[in-house]
Order: C-alpha cells, then structure tokens, then sequence
C-alpha cells in the first residue's frame, strides 16, 4: 500500500513536522514561542559545526597516537621461543608459587650492535607445562617478556571512543545554554499568562457589574 504522507491524527507529516519545530502558522503560538524555536535551532546548528570539527580532531590525535605506539612496539618486539627448565618461581619476597609460574630460558633478540644472546626469567605457567616444554612468547628488544605488539583494530576503536567523548563533551556547554533559553522564555510565558488570566477576571468583574 503506498505511503500517502499522512501521519497520525490525519495531518500531513510535513505539516505536522512545521508544527513541531514551530514554523506552521497557529494563532495560539505566541512571539516567545516562536523565539524559543528559532533560537533553539540555532544552538543545535551552531553545536553541530562546533561539535563535528572537534570530534574529528580528537578522533585524529587519538588514531595518530595509536600508530606511532603501533610502530614503536612493532619495532620493540619480537617473538622467541622459551623453554621450561624449572616449574615454579619464587617472588621478590623468597615465596614459592608451585604450579603458578615456570623457570624458563630464550635467546634476546639481537640488535646491529649486539648478538643475540640466553636470557631467563620466570613466566605464567600454562596447561602441560613441564621441564623441556617450549611455548613462543613475546619479549621486547631487552630480552624481557611482554604482550604482543598494538593490533590496528584498537587505533581504530581508540579513535571512535575519542570522537564518542568529545561530541557530549563538546554539546554540553549548548545543552546548558538552550536549559537557560527555556527556562528564561517559560518566566515570559508565564508571566503572560499570568497577565492573560489578570486581564480575564477584571473584564469578568465589569461585566458581572
């Protein structure tokens, strides 16, 4: 069935949208209301073009900062086999973790001015673990453990939660304003109203005279 552009309660939706953002002729609309409305979509413009640019700068910071750390730690890290010698590790404080941590040995990663070289250490244990067991592990160019290297994929979703911050962060000082404009134009109305109802009574009273 096609669409004839008629929204609920019978009135176009065109018109009915007019009406909402207060730009449909009505003689019970008054000069503040139209004042709200007008001023109103200025805030939301004006946040709009506010808003958007700084978004798209946070956004760009956010995703610069994550490839220079991207090719930092690429740079900085390498994968290495190690090789359980001990199960168990014992902690700065002499205690024994038994089934917690494994002894291991792998080669550091050599460098133009230094050969690779054994480097050991104590690593989470993992399920089969044993003496001779071999795992490939992460270590960066100073032979210590480390995770692997900073995926794209969370550049990307960095940049994306730096705009998402930015655009509240951003709109909140035109919420504020447009909170104020209202409550300012509904003191007017008010006070018209007030005046409207003045008015009524006292022509009330003559007639009633």
């Amino acid at each position: 069935m096609r669409d004839s552009g008629i929204g609920r309660g019978g009135m176009p939706r065109g018109r009915r949208l007019r009406s909402r953002l207060g730009l449909e002729r009505n003689e019970l609309r008054r000069r503040v209301d139209r004042v709200q409305r007008w001023a109103a979509l200025g805030i939301f413009v004006l946040m709009v073009l506010v808003s958007t640019p700084v978004a798209a700068w946070c956004a760009t910071m956010a995703y610069e900062a994550g490839l220079r750390a991207e090719r930092h730690e690429r740079a900085d890290r390498r994968q290495v086999v190690a090789t359980v010698v001990a199960i168990g590790g014992i902690d700065a404080e002499g205690n024994r973790y038994l089934h917690e941590t494994v002894r291991a040995t792998w080669q550091r990663p050599g460098t133009p001015d230094r050969p690779p070289e054994s480097h050991s250490g104590t690593l989470p244990s993992w399920k089969g673990a044993r003496v001779g067991a071999k795992k490939t592990i992460w270590v960066n160019l100073r032979g210590e453990p480390t995770g692997r290297p900073r995926p794209h994929s969370r550049t990307v979703t960095d940049a994306v939660y730096a705009a998402g911050s930015a655009l509240p962060a951003t709109g909140l000082p035109f919420l504020v304003a447009y909170v104020v404009l209202r409550r300012r134009c509904d003191r007017h109305r008010y006070a018209m109203w007030d005046a409207a109802w003045a008015k009524m009574d006292a022509q009330r009273g003559r007639n009633s005279s």
